[in-house]
């Protein structure tokens, strides 16, 4: 089981960008997925999340990013997705995904993705 973020890249203070986030592996059922950022000299901090449940998906936002950020998934794909709107140069950082995925074979366990840098210019 791997996951794999992508979609960062350099953008100017306004801009917008997407983030995808793939799980691969046979058998995966996606249960939780994040996103977590890490600017230069600060701690990791988590993004946006989304949950499924059988009541309906729930999502939550750091309150930095309430308004622009919206954190969709397509369990069909594995995927997740952060979509970044109205972009401030306090976005800067590098972002991570992280999953709870279930597997017969492993149960429901936590797995990190590489970091995708973006970078917002003013």
């Amino acid at each position: 089981v791997q996951l794999q973020a992508s979609g960062g890249g350099l953008v100017q203070v306004g801009g917008t960008l997407r983030l995808s986030c793939a799980a691969s592996g046979s058998s995966v059922i996606v249960n939780v997925m994040e996103w977590y950022r890490q600017a230069p000299g600060e701690q990791r901090e988590l993004v946006a999340s989304s949950w499924r449940r059988t009541s309906g998906d729930t999502t939550n936002y750091a309150d930095s990013v309430k308004g622009r950020f919206t954190i969709t998934r397509d369990d069909d794909k594995k995927m997740a997705y952060l979509q970044m709107n109205a972009l401030e140069s306090d976005d800067t950082a590098v972002y991570y995904c992280r999953a709870n995925l279930y597997t017969p074979s492993t149960g429901s366990q936590w797995y990190w993705g590489q970091g995708t840098l973006v970078t917002v210019s003013s």
